[in-house]
Parts: structure tokens; C-alpha cells; sequence
């Protein structure tokens, strides 16, 4: 049995951001800098920017929606996903309520020297994204509750994330951006679809309809394959279109790794199998992400 932390504690507040989910906010800088690098315009400074305003805006997401499933009801004692700090009582609603203004708060303070740096459109973008990561539990109609979580996760962690790094650096967006964001984007979305198919009893249970209680755990399961399928594409279409290099399809050397995570997927039954999945898919895109920086920054340095 895992072994909670002290109420209050740090390791309360470590919990309630779960770490796990980590790779979905670094994958598309990463990404979207080697997009920039290919294009001769890398620059560190708001790179490094971009991708502590991305963690941040990740770990304020994961906070808020800690505390608004627990105030909407949807964290029961049923539910088979990571502990949740406010429904365990590990932090309070004000600590949590507290902790998610701050987090977003220092977003915003970097978001303003990023915007210093590279213009009035990264404020746009910054503003959209903490909007949409509260809209995705919060407001009259939470994003996350009527099935449009998974559209949510292709568009900002995949091209808003992508491109608005590769803008940041460059001023504008290149078509490697666009392309590749669709493979960071997939996988993203790839592991919303495990959290989801793992909660798809509690959240039909409690009236949350995301995607995986609307299509049934079959077309679900089968989302997550497609997922998987079109980031595995997505390199054929970069040498096709845009870098006419073998080094661009060094993302495929992750492959066994997907088939090994989609087989456990499609295997899973309980709650600690999904839960499993999840950090292996977070994993998995990382790992992609990486070979696919990877391949765009080594014809760059020829």
C-alpha cells in the first residue's frame, strides 16, 4: 500500500502535481525548439522560458482539477485513479485553492518577460492556456465533463504547445512545427485516453461523459491505438514534406515501446494496470519526443 504523505507537507503538494504527467508539458518544447534549431533560430533564453511557463501551467492544471472534481462530487471512494490530496485530506481546499493561484500566478509573471522578449501573441497564448486548463474542469460546461477533453489535449499540447515554442524563438511558425505538433499532440492525448478508460466506471457513475464513457471501452481502447498509429506517421510526412533525411525517422526506434504500452493497455483490467499504462504512455512520449528532437537538430548540424 502506498504510503501517504504528511498532511500539509511538500510531499502533499508533490502528490497533487503529479509528476506522471510531466512529460506532457516538456515533450512539446523540446519539439518545438529542435524545430527551431533546424530552422537556425534557436535561442535559449526563451526556450527555457517556455518550458518553465509549460510545467507551471501543467502542475496549476493538475491542481485545480484535484480541487474541483472533489467540489463537483466526481472524487468518490470508488475511484481506482492516484490519490487525490484534497478528497484524502491531505491538503485543504484553501491550501489547494492558494497553491493553484500561486502556481498560475508565477506562470503569468514569466509569461510577461516571454511576452517582453517575443511579442503580444505569447500573451495571447499564455492567457488561452491557463483559460483552457480551468475551463477543462471548471465553468458552466467543463471541458473534461462533456467529452471535449481529448480535443483540448490535441489542440494546446500539440500545436498551441509546439508551435507557440517554435514562435518564441522564431517569430513565426514553421511547417515542421505544425507537422510534428500532430505526433506530440497524439500521444498527449494518448495518455488522457488511459486516465479516462481507467475512470470510465466512477466518471459514468458520478455524470462526467469524457470521450471514453461516450464512444464505450471498446472504441476507446481503439482511440488509443489510432493515437499511437499517427505520431508513428508523422516522421514518414516530415521526410516527405519537409526534411529529406533518414535521421528524422529515428522516432520509429521507439516503436517496440508503443506496442509494448498498447498491449498492456489493451490487457489492463484494474486500476493499478491502467495506472501502470498511464506513466509508461507518459514515458513513451517523452521517449519519442526526444528521438524526435533528435532527428531535426543532427541534419541541422551538418
Amino acid at each position: 500500500m502506498m504510503r501517504l504523505p504528511t498532511p500539509g507537507s511538500p510531499g502533499a503538494y508533490l502528490l497533487a502535481a503529479r509528476p506522471k504527467t510531466l512529460p506532457a508539458a516538456i515533450a512539446p518544447v523540446l519539439v518545438g525548439s529542435a524545430c527551431a534549431f533546424y530552422e537556425g533560430m534557436f535561442a535559449w533564453y526563451p526556450a527555457s522560458l517556455a518550458l518553465v511557463c509549460a510545467i507551471l501551467i501543467q502542475v496549476g492544471a493538475n491542481f485545480a482539477n484535484d480541487l474541483l472534481d472533489f467540489e463537483k462530487g466526481h472524487d468518490t471512494t470508488t475511484r481506482v485513479g492516484p490519490v487525490r490530496a484534497v478528497q484524502t485530506g491531505l491538503l485543504t481546499r484553501e491550501q489547494m485553492r492558494a497553491a493553484t493561484v500561486a502556481v498560475f500566478g508565477s506562470a503569468c509573471v514569466l509569461g510577461l518577460l516571454l511576452t517582453l522578449h517575443s511579442g503580444w501573441p505569447v500573451a495571447a497564448i499564455g492567457i488561452a492556456s491557463i483559460v483552457a486548463a480551468l475551463a477543462y474542469t471548471a465553468g458552466p460546461y467543463p471541458l473534461g465533463y462533456h467529452g471535449l477533453g481529448d480535443v483540448f489535449v490535441m489542440l494546446f499540447f500539440g500545436f498551441v504547445a509546439v508551435c507557440g515554442t517554435a514562435f518564441v524563438q522564431m517569430q513565426t511558425v514553421p511547417g515542421s512545427a505544425w507537422i510534428t505538433a500532430v505526433a506530440v499532440g497524439a500521444l498527449s492525448t494518448a495518455i488522457l485516453v488511459v486516465n479516462n478508460v481507467r475512470d470510465s466506471e466512477n466518471d459514468r457513475t458520478t455524470g462526467k461523459r469524457t470521450l471514453a464513457v461516450i464512444l464505450g471501452l471498446r472504441l476507446a481502447k481503439g482511440e488509443y491505438l489510432a493515437l499511437l498509429v499517427t505520431a508513428y506517421l508523422v516522421p514518414v510526412a516530415v521526410f516527405v514534406f519537409l526534411v529529406p533525411d533518414a535521421w528524422v525517422f529515428l522516432p520509429l526506434a521507439s516503436t517496440p515501446l508503443a506496442i509494448l504500452t498498447a498491449r498492456r493497455f489493451l490487457s489492463a483490467t484494474t486500476g493499478a494496470e491502467y495506472n501502470s499504462v498511464l506513466a509508461q504512455t507518459g514515458v513513451l512520449l517523452l521517449t519519442y519526443s526526444v528521438l524526435l528532437s533528435t532527428g531535426l537538430v543532427l541534419p541541422a548540424l551538418r
